[in-house]
């Protein structure tokens, strides 16, 4: 379409040139005089505003709109919504008083406001699809557009956060668009006529020794039928048992410190977290971080006191111990559920199932096994005989043997899948722990599984997780080391610090960790990715590559292989004997990450005691009281000691000479840049903004 001229449209509407510049300017258009250019789509908006304008003065009476004629506006009214939203307050030959007003305020036909709608759209769009996706005019969007200061023509592109205040101005919900991936990973809402009761899915988390293993073992043999209990060829990390015809699956976590991320994944994917707690030990770090997982989790926790038949047992102080991380017992008038039980005897297993039922049948836990199944992977392995392998928790639906599915970036074809008890099954439904055969490579723990329609579909989407997972690793950062750590945080990279330590024995490695991480401030994050005894090994160096980690050796060396794969992959070895060396290289690197403080210094003061107008503005003749004025500095002009005006210096001259610094007792003259009202009396105070370097 031909653009038109600002001249030609201000003559065909019969305002002046300088009137239609100034309006389209106020809406955001890039307009310089009468000789510029809009889009024709533009153009035929503004004869709309102006014949939408001529018609609100058309129901005006005569009295009320002296200084218009009828289909006209003068050059000298403001053309703005304040001026219709007044006229329209008048009765409109329909009797409606406000019906022009709120059309006009909301940009859209009153009735387009009976019924919401919700559309999905891309991170770019052009106006004219949004208008049809809207069900709108190309006009009447670049009406709209423009009253939020956005000049668009009806091809050009808007993104998706300006898209969104629109459709709203529509009464329309938006949402963006997925691609097939995030499509088939959406979690989508059940009717709740289809969903069934499911099983509970029960954690077992504790301190290690406190009996964990123990008492899932005791649960396992005890309460698994007879010709079953010859059948456990194979523990794969959670199982299912049936208590009083009701099942309940259970998922071992490891106690050991190393496995705290996985015990964080089990509580995330489980319904009810059992605490175990030694009755003779008490709460324990491990404990405390079992607590603080399910909690965030938010599963609700029942307390299993483990070893009560032990002499030293003391359930009353584990129960006082439990209280200091908020779980109160319910003999104490709390609602947290406590039983005492010896798993190495059996006893107390009983009423520990019961007391899962029972939260679970609170919890009112329900599924939907009539769609395409949904999981979760709870772990995963290479299989000598049988490839990748994973063990996947059933979440929803029910998997079949010839599903295909695509887990993580992964895809597959269900080949076969074996339950607990080694058997092989045909298919397994909400809340059942499966070991999943016939995956194209081996997933990570906690990735999402999910069936799909076919191979095809499978493969897509792999692909496209793949694609995003290549994105990922190009964007990491380059290999950090402590030299130029402070570079990179200056070119705005992320300020947390990932170390491996590797020490000589185990004491060294607790007291290198409990020192690093008390460098950890609110702004600077010490965290520890890896922490074992021996040599620095070449997975030591993989793990810290593939998370931007500096390895931090303390009386050991690293292996040969070691050092080939650091210097290839980059990565940075620091060996240290002594514990403070190490931390004062620490400091120094951290210091770099922390931001800087920056604190103005007063240089010094020069009082105004005359005034000359130059070519360039107005000069202050000076007498420097205090300190010092330097070309450099930044000024501020007080008067009656307050500040009229905070700016740079101009010209700092001594005679007819430009110099570099006046000092104290000595006359010059000053320019202040961009400001002319300097008066006699007025102080001007030079000062500079220092760089703090902050330290830990």
């Amino acid at each position: 379409m031909k653009k038109v001229r600002i001249y030609e449209l201000a003559k065909e509407l019969d305002l002046e040139s300088k009137t239609l510049v100034d309006f389209l300017n106020e809406l955001g258009a890039d307009v310089g005089n009468h000789m510029s250019t809009i889009e024709a789509d533009i153009a035929d908006m503004v004869r709309e505003h102006f014949a939408a304008d001529d018609l609100v003065l058309d129901e005006l009476e005569e009295d009320e709109a002296p200084r218009v004629r009828k289909g006209k506006r003068r050059p000298d009214d403001e053309i703005d919504k304040d001026f219709v939203l007044k006229s329209t307050n008048k009765k409109s030959k329909n009797g409606s008083p406000k019906t022009a007003a709120k059309t006009r305020k909301n940009g859209v036909q009153s009735k387009s406001k009976g019924k919401e709608r919700t559309i999905t759209l891309p991170e770019s769009i052009s106006v004219k699809d949004l208008g049809q996706k809207l069900g709108v005019s190309g006009t009447d969007l670049i009406k709209q557009l423009m009253k939020i200061g956005i000049m668009a023509s009806l091809t050009q592109s808007i993104d998706y956060d300006i898209a969104t205040i629109v459709a709203e101005e529509y009464g329309v919900k938006v949402q963006p668009e997925m691609d097939l991936a995030e499509t088939i990973f959406a979690e989508t809402p059940e009717d709740p006529e289809n969903l069934v009761p499911r099983p509970p899915v029960v954690t077992i988390m504790g301190h290690v020794d406190h009996g964990k293993t123990t008492l899932l073992d005791s649960i396992r043999e005890t309460k698994v039928t007879a010709t079953e209990a010859g059948g456990i060829t194979q523990h794969i990390g959670a199982y299912q048992i049936v208590y009083k015809d009701r099942a309940i699956t259970f998922l071992d976590t490891p106690g050991h410190e190393a496995f705290t991320a996985m015990r964080s994944r089990g509580a995330k994917v489980t319904d009810i977290a059992v605490l175990v707690v030694a009755a003779n030990d008490g709460v324990m770090p491990q404990t405390v971080e079992a607590i603080n997982h399910a909690k965030a989790a938010d599963v609700p926790i029942i307390v299993a006191i483990n070893k009560t038949d032990l002499p030293a047992a003391n359930p009353d102080r584990v129960k006082q111990e439990l209280t200091e991380h908020g779980l109160v017992v319910e003999e104490w008038g709390g609602d947290t559920i406590a039983v005492s039980v010896s798993a190495l005897q059996g006893k107390g297993i009983d009423e520990l199932l019961e007391m899962i039922l029972l939260v679970a049948e609170m919890e009112e836990l329900k599924a939907n096994p009539h769609r395409p199944a949904r999981g979760t992977v709870i772990d995963a392995q290479l299989d000598k005989g049988r490839g990748p392998v994973a063990t996947v928790l059933i979440s929803t639906g029910t998997l079949r043997v010839g599903d295909s599915f695509v887990v993580g970036n992964v895809c597959g074809r269900v080949r076969a899948m074996i339950d607990d008890q080694g058997k092989t099954i045909p298919e397994a439904r909400p809340s059942q722990p499966v070991e999943v055969l016939g995956i194209s490579d081996v997933p990570a723990a906690g990735d999402i599984f999910v069936v799909v329609e076919d191979e095809q579909t499978a493969r897509q989407v792999a692909a496209i997780q793949q694609g995003k997972q290549r994105e990922r690793d190009l964007s990491k950062t380059s290999r950090v080391t402590l030299d130029d750590l402070f570079q990179k945080i200056q070119e705005g990279e992320v300020k947390e610090l990932n170390l491996v330590i590797k020490a000589d024995v185990q004491g060294s490695v607790e007291a290198v960790r409990a020192s690093l991480e008390k460098l950890s401030t609110d702004e600077v994050r010490v965290k520890i990715i890896h922490q074992a005894v021996g040599a620095v090994s070449e997975s030591d160096v993989l793990l810290a590559a593939a998370s931007n980690a500096i390895i931090i050796g303390f009386n050991v060396r690293p292996e040969p292989n070691a050092k080939k794969a650091a210097e290839r992959d980059g990565v940075d070895i620091r060996l240290y004997r002594i514990i403070y060396n190490l931390l004062d290289d620490m400091k120094a690197a951290m210091s770099g990450l922390l931001d800087p403080e920056f604190e103005e210094e007063v240089l010094g003061q020069a009082e105004v005691r005359q005034t000359f107008k130059v070519p360039s503005g107005t000069v202050a003749g000076c007498y420097v009281t205090e300190g010092k004025i330097t070309r450099s500095a930044e000024v501020r002009v007080l008067r009656d000691n307050v500040i009229v005006h905070e700016g740079k210096i101009a010209s700092l001259k001594r005679f007819k000479d430009d110099v570099r610094e006046v000092a104290h007792g000595y006359e010059c003259g000053i320019g202040v840049e961009r400001f002319n009202d300097i008066k006699e009396g007025d102080v001007i105070e030079a000062f500079i903004m220092k760089r703090i370097e902050r330290t830990l």
